[in-house]
């Protein structure tokens, strides 16, 4: 970890630590009063269930309704996180974990009686198998001064919250299994609708949004009808589910099935009374590194998001969504990158890919070999995904509002950072508006950006739409060659980037799509 981390979480923790914060008066929600805490100007209530604890014979099954408490509820403190091993980003401390997990945070403005403020309810990424809802980077205290109620949720993660098994598909009313994360998320937005009035929040203006994973998870809840009205807004950054299930087979219950029987193979157990009795750390082991994904069930998602957007069958709400230039920079290693090691690497990396795509990014050398992987990669796990559900979702009624984040950080040359540019995560300092979080040397630019971009994601929660006062137009995406909004200094509209390998891709998929698995 670079010494800049280590002054920044050094600083976090002496910043948490004298901060002054006052008790709140006890909000009676629909399960109970709660007694948060109010700072600078925000109330911020942490640690609130939203469902049963899924322990013992709740395991693997879908999420209950928290039971109400008696008295007032200690809300200043999070709870643990779900159960996982690692971290989502680097330079994060490891949070305190537990498989009793199911438990959401709101940032409220003081001063919000008699009012139904906008809320976003945030999904963080990890790819489903690490982040937090406490994570301090997603805190909700600067939009909550913009005017804005802002709840994060944590979800089961990993073998926990998407294991699918022959045995669990028939102990299921629906013959299916797998979704228990997804079954949390939807758990979560129904408490808001049940219990964000309490908070001063309008349950009729609620924005389901998320990064990488999140992102996805938005792209599923988009696509299911268990979630149907639970929201009226959606943004997602950087990630979504719309590649060919040719290429992503494992997402199909049957696969799923398998690749579970295997892990519970691996574990040394022959039924789920054995599985549900195992200490939950174990479950971190075996292959539970396999099971991080949804699955396309009969259930929560019986239509891929692709599939639901093409037959017309996704929840046609606005839509703010995009991804970054230098996506890969942040997940790929390229600096021993050889140009004969161009195809294999790439293979190890992501799985055998049709020679078409290989080819659209030139290696020759090392150095193209170098460009051409953080291109391929930043292609193939962002770029075309959101340029594909742009296209789909402007085909509805409502808007849609595409961007690419540009903007390059000035991450220190000795942090953990150090040359990611605009890269996986970048943008989250920025429209959480939480800079100060870091150290760095912020310029004029960052701060200008980061109003800028808070602003775009508080007026699009409150209105469906980023435009309003302060801020440069942004145009909805129209047509195939609709324009993005790039996000830097200056912030401007433009083509879609990449535009031409990307067509690349539209070109494969359209051929693989259809075809016998």
């Amino acid at each position: 970890m670079g010494k800049t981390v280590c002054r920044w979480l050094l600083a976090l923790q002496l910043a948490w630590g004298c901060a002054q914060a006052a008790q709140t008066a006890p909000l009676m929600t629909g399960d109970g009063a709660l007694a948060g805490q109010r700072q600078d100007g925000v109330d911020i209530y942490r640690g609130i269930p939203y469902a049963l604890p899924p322990l013992g014979a709740w395991r693997w099954r879908p999420p209950q309704p928290a039971p109400a408490w008696q008295g007032v509820r200690d809300a200043s403190k999070f709870a643990p996180a779900c159960m996982q091993q690692g971290v989502s980003m680097p330079g994060e401390t490891p949070p305190e974990i537990s498989e009793d997990c199911l438990y959401l945070n709101v940032w409220a403005p003081l001063h919000r009686a008699g009012q139904r403020l906008p809320v976003i309810v945030w999904i963080h990424g990890g790819g489903y198998a690490n982040g937090s809802a406490s994570m301090p980077l997603y805190h909700g205290d600067r939009l909550a001064r913009k005017g804005l109620l802002v709840v994060t949720i944590a979800y089961r993660l990993g073998a926990l919250g998407f294991l699918a098994h022959p045995a669990l598909s028939a102990e299921s009313p629906h013959h299916s299994s797998g979704n228990y994360g997804l079954m949390d998320q939807i758990a979560a937005l129904e408490w808001v609708q049940r219990n964000i009035a309490a908070f001063g929040g309008d349950p009729g203006r609620v924005t389901v949004a998320g990064q990488s994973a999140g992102a996805m998870a938005v792209s599923a809840l988009l696509s299911s009808q268990r979630a149907k009205g639970l929201f009226q807004r959606a943004i997602a950054q950087s990630g979504g589910i719309f590649e060919p299930l040719q290429l992503a087979p494992g997402y199909l219950l049957a696969n799923a099935e398998r690749d579970g029987a295997g892990y519970m193979e691996s574990l040394g157990a022959t039924t789920l009374e054995a599985m549900r009795k195992l200490p939950a750390e174990r479950l971190l082991g075996g292959g539970a590194g396999a099971i991080t994904h949804p699955v396309i069930e009969p259930d929560v998602l019986p239509l891929s998001p692709y599939e639901a957007y093409a037959q017309g069958r996704n929840h046609d709400v606005p839509l703010l969504l995009g991804s970054n230039s230098e996506e890969a920079r942040a997940l790929v290693d390229v600096t021993a990158m050889r140009a004969d090691r161009f195809e294999a690497d790439i293979t190890a990396s992501v799985g055998a890919l049709p020679p078409a795509l290989l080819a659209a990014y030139p290696h020759a050398t090392d150095t193209q070999a170098r460009e051409g992987r953080l291109g391929l990669e930043r292609d193939l796990r962002f770029g075309w995904d959101m340029w594909a559900w742009a296209r789909l979702a402007q085909k509805g009624r409502s808007p849609v509002y595409y961007y690419s984040f540009t903007h390059r950080p000035p991450f220190p040359a000795d942090s953990v950072y150090a040359g990611w540019g605009a890269s996986h995560y970048a943008e989250l300092w920025y429209m959480f508006d939480h800079l100060d979080q870091a150290p760095w040397t912020w310029r004029a630019a960052d701060r200008k950006l980061a109003a800028a971009m808070s602003s775009y994601w508080v007026h699009f929660a409150a209105t469906g739409d980023p435009n309003g006062s302060g801020v440069p137009h942004w145009p909805p995406f129209r047509g195939t060659d609709g324009k993005v909004q790039r996000l830097s200094d200056p912030i401007d509209t433009g083509p879609v980037p990449a535009i031409d390998h990307l067509q690349v891709f539209d070109s494969v998929y359209s051929g693989l799509r259809g075809k016998a698995f």
